[in-house]
C-alpha cells in the first residue's frame, strides 16, 4: 500500500461500509490510499444522492465530509482500492489498464462510492492520478442529468475542488469527483482475466457479479442452462436499453472504450460527451476521436462490437460459441423496441410495432438532419404544438417547409387513426425543456474557475428537473450562442 508519514485520524461519517468487492481478493485489485489534496474547497453536492447513501443534509455543508471525500483523511469504516481491469481502446486491444485514477473507498447502503481524481495507483501508467475541476463538474453535472432524464447511470454526490495545479493542454486546478453506482465493473474486468487466460479468477467474477446483480441467471426463467450465457443475454439487454436511452436523448458519449462499458448497463465515465444541439446524426463530440469511430450514429454497433468482446472473455464459462452468438443477435432487435417505443412516446404515440411507424421516425430524422434542426427545441416545441393543436412555431425550425408540411400531415393522420389523446399531455414529461448542453457546462465552469460555484448549483437544480418550465432559466432552454460550435471536448474533458 502506498505510505503516509503520519496517517491522519480517522473520519467517521453516518454510514455503514460494506466491502463485498474486497472480498474477492488481491488478484482483483491493489489496496490503495487516495492522495491528500491541498486546501481543499466544496464546489457542489448532490442532495438526492446523499439521501440515497443515508446522508443527512447537515453533513453536505460540513468541513469532514470535505475533508474526507478529497481523500485528506480516511474514513472509518472504509477498505480503499484500485482495480484492475483490461479493455479495447478506439477498437484496439490495449493490454491492462485499472483504476488509473478512481479508488473504491467500499459500499455504503448498498452502493459503492468511489473517488476519482484522488491520485495517483498503480494503474496510473503515464497519468498522474489527477482529475481537474474542469472535468469533474461536467462528470458531476451530467450524471445527475442523465439520471433525471431516466437514463442508466452512474451518479455523482459531490466536487471538492483544490488550487494544486494540474497539466493537461493547459494548467488548470485539480478536483475529487465523488461518484456512486450499485457497481463499477466494466465489460474490461472480464477482459483481463480472460486475457491471461485465468479461468478460475474469471468464474470468480461472473460468480460475484451473478450473485450480487443478477441472481435471476440462476433460476430457470432465464432461459437459458449455463448461468455465464444468461449473465451475457441480460447485459446485452441492458446495454441494448441504454442506447437506446441516449439515442433518444440526443446524448454523445465520445469514448465507448470497453474499459468504459459498464457490466450494468450504466452510463459509465463521463469525459467528451455532448448533447445534440443541432441533428446531426455523424455528429463526433470528441476532437481526440477524428475518424468519427465513436459518432452519435456509431453509439449501438460499437456497443454491439463491445458486447462481442465481453462473449468472446465469457466463452471459457459459457463453453458455447454458437450460443453466445444467439445471444448477441438479440441485441439489434432488443434495441430497436426500446428505441421505437422511446421515439413513440417522444412523438405521443402509442407504441406499435408497425412499418408506418418506423417510417414516421426515420423521415422525420432525415428531415431534422438536413436542415440542422435543434434537436431537444424541436421536440419541446412539438410537444407544446400537440398539445394547443397549433405547429406554426415548429414549422420554422425548418427550412424546407413544404417537406415539414407533408411529414406533418403524415403524422397528424397518424394520430387521428391511433384515436389516442392522453399520449399528447405525457409528450411534455417525455421531452425536457432543458438538456446539459456544453455551452452550459462552459458557463458554470468559467464561474467556477473564479471560484462562484453558485452556477454550478443552479444548472443542477435545473437539468436535474429538466421536465418543469423554470421561468428564470429560461435562457438556457434557447438555442445556443454562436461560440457553442466552437467548443471542443477531447479524452482529457
Amino acid at each position: 500500500m502506498n505510505a503516509q508519514l503520519d496517517p491522519p485520524a480517522r473520519v467517521r461519517l453516518p454510514l455503514n461500509w460494506s466491502h463485498s468487492f474486497h472480498a474477492l481478493g488481491p488478484r482483483f485489485y491493489t489496496p490503495w490510499t487516495p492522495q491528500p489534496l491541498p486546501a481543499p474547497y466544496p464546489v457542489a453536492h448532490s442532495a438526492d444522492v446523499a439521501t440515497q447513501l443515508g446522508l443527512e443534509a447537515d453533513w453536505l455543508a460540513s468541513d469532514e465530509l470535505t475533508q474526507a471525500f478529497c481523500g485528506n483523511q480516511p474514513i472509518l469504516g472504509t477498505q480503499p482500492l484500485a482495480s484492475v481491469y483490461s479493455g479495447h481502446q478506439f477498437g484496439q486491444w490495449a493490454g491492462q489498464l485499472g483504476d488509473g485514477r478512481a479508488i473504491l473507498l467500499g459500499e455504503a447502503n448498498g452502493l459503492e462510492v468511489q473517488l476519482k481524481g484522488s491520485g495517483r495507483t498503480p494503474y496510473s501508467r503515464m497519468g498522474d492520478g489527477r482529475a481537474v475541476l474542469r472535468s469533474s463538474i461536467r462528470e458531476f453535472l451530467c450524471s445527475e442529468a442523465m439520471h433525471a432524464l431516466g437514463v442508466p447511470t452512474t451518479r455523482a454526490l459531490c466536487v471538492i475542488g483544490s488550487d494544486q495545479p494540474v497539466r493537461r493542454e493547459t494548467l488548470e486546478t485539480a478536483a475529487v469527483v465523488t461518484r456512486v453506482a450499485s457497481s463499477f465493473i466494466r465489460f474490461g474486468h472480464f477482459e483481463h482475466f480472460a486475457a491471461r487466460g485465468q479461468v478460475l479468477e474469471l468464474r470468480l467474477l461472473a460468480d460475484y457479479v451473478i450473485d450480487r446483480h443478477y441472481p435471476q441467471c440462476r433460476q430457470a426463467t432465464s432461459g437459458l442452462d449455463n448461468a455465464y450465457a444468461a449473465l451475457l443475454q441480460e447485459v446485452t439487454a441492458r446495454t441494448a436499453q441504454m442506447i437506446a436511452h441516449w439515442q433518444a436523448v440526443g446524448f454523445c458519449h465520445g469514448v465507448m472504450n470497453t474499459d468504459n462499458m459498464s457490466i450494468l448497463g450504466l452510463t459509465l465515465d463521463y469525459g467528451p460527451f455532448g448533447f445534440l444541439d443541432a441533428y446531426h446524426p455523424a455528429h463526433i463530440c470528441n476532437h481526440s476521436d477524428p475518424q468519427g469511430r465513436y459518432a452519435f450514429d456509431a453509439q449501438p454497433d460499437i456497443a454491439h462490437w463491445n458486447l462481442y468482446a465481453l462473449a468472446q472473455a465469457l466463452l471459457p464459462l459459457i463453453e458455447s460459441q454458437g450460443m453466445a452468438v444467439q445471444i448477441l443477435d438479440r441485441f439489434k432487435p432488443v434495441f430497436g423496441q426500446y428505441y421505437r417505443r422511446m421515439m413513440c412516446a417522444k412523438l405521443g404515440l402509442p407504441d406499435a410495432p408497425a412499418a408506418a411507424v418506423d417510417a414516421l421516425i426515420d423521415d422525420l430524422l432525415t428531415l431534422m438532419a438536413r436542415d440542422r434542426v435543434d434537436y431537444p427545441i424541436f421536440w419541446r416545441q412539438l410537444s407544446h404544438a400537440r398539445v394547443q393543436n397549433h405547429y406554426a412555431p415548429v414549422r420554422d425550425l425548418f427550412i424546407e417547409r413544404l417537406a415539414w408540411d407533408a411529414w406533418l400531415l403524415r403524422y397528424q393522420q397518424h394520430i387521428v387513426q391511433t384515436e389516442q389523446g392522453p399520449e399528447a399531455d405525457l409528450m411534455l414529461k417525455v421531452n425536457p425543456k432543458f438538456v446539459l448542453r456544453n455551452y452550459l457546462c462552459e458557463e458554470a465552469i468559467e464561474a467556477a474557475q473564479h471560484k462562484d460555484f453558485s452556477v454550478v448549483q443552479r444548472l443542477l437544480s435545473v437539468v436535474t428537473h429538466p421536465f418543469d418550465e423554470h421561468p428564470q432559466a429560461q435562457t438556457w432552454a434557447g438555442f445556443p450562442p454562436d461560440w457553442a460550435s466552437r467548443i471542443e471536448v477531447s479524452c482529457s474533458s
